[in-house]
């Protein structure tokens, strides 16, 4: 199994954060209180401390209203290139669900895509994404089971599978080494 890539530079975020919720017009208080977490860890997150995982990054776009890539995103060069296992990363605390952001979605176009570790023993749970997210899955290795509660879908090496992101979901590796390509439309 290959490694897991270094997590996302906070730098990233905490400029990202400033600029979303200056955007939206909301003070620190207001938009800690909408996501559900501390005043005081979403300042460190602006200060570009603490290590927010998952759920608290997805929390925070959530109720600003933007796709979870506008928070991770990194400035954007002329060509990139990220090659396999050094995309820069984010981890769940519930599961041993890892995504590394492939490409967010550029103006005027609403995907982001990630490339997704994922192993067995854990489920990775997802709240539902702004309103008209869709996600797209094309399995590269192992096997998934993935999809909205209720409809989920057991994939292989080369299966692909769309669903709603816009309600509770969730991703379980069936086998060790599991890894995948999610694109989120966001409509």
């Amino acid at each position: 199994m290959s490694e897991v890539p270094a997590r996302l530079p906070m730098e990233w975020i905490a400029a990202s954060l400033k600029r979303e919720r200056a955007r939206a017009g909301l003070s620190l208080s207001e938009l800690a209180k909408r996501a559900g977490i501390a005043k005081s860890t979403l300042s460190q997150l602006e200060a570009a401390g603490g290590n927010p995982s998952m759920e608290t990054i997805w929390a925070l776009a959530v109720a600003l209203g933007v796709p979870f890539s506008a928070l991770v995103e990194s400035p954007a060069p002329g060509v990139q290139v990220i090659r396999a296992g050094e995309g820069p990363t984010v981890g769940s605390e519930q599961s041993s669900y890892v995504a590394a952001l492939l490409s967010a979605s550029p103006p005027g176009a609403r995907r982001d895509i990630y490339h997704v570790w994922l192993e067995p023993g854990t489920v990775r749970d997802s709240d539902p994404h702004i309103p008209g997210t869709v996600e797209h899955i094309v399995v590269s290795a192992g096997t998934v089971k993935a999809g909205p509660h209720g409809e989920a879908v057991e994939l292989g090496p080369g299966d692909y599978m769309s669903y709603r992101g816009d309600v509770p979901h969730a991703y379980e590796a069936l086998a060790a080494g599991t890894r995948f390509v999610l694109i989120m439309q966001h409509v």
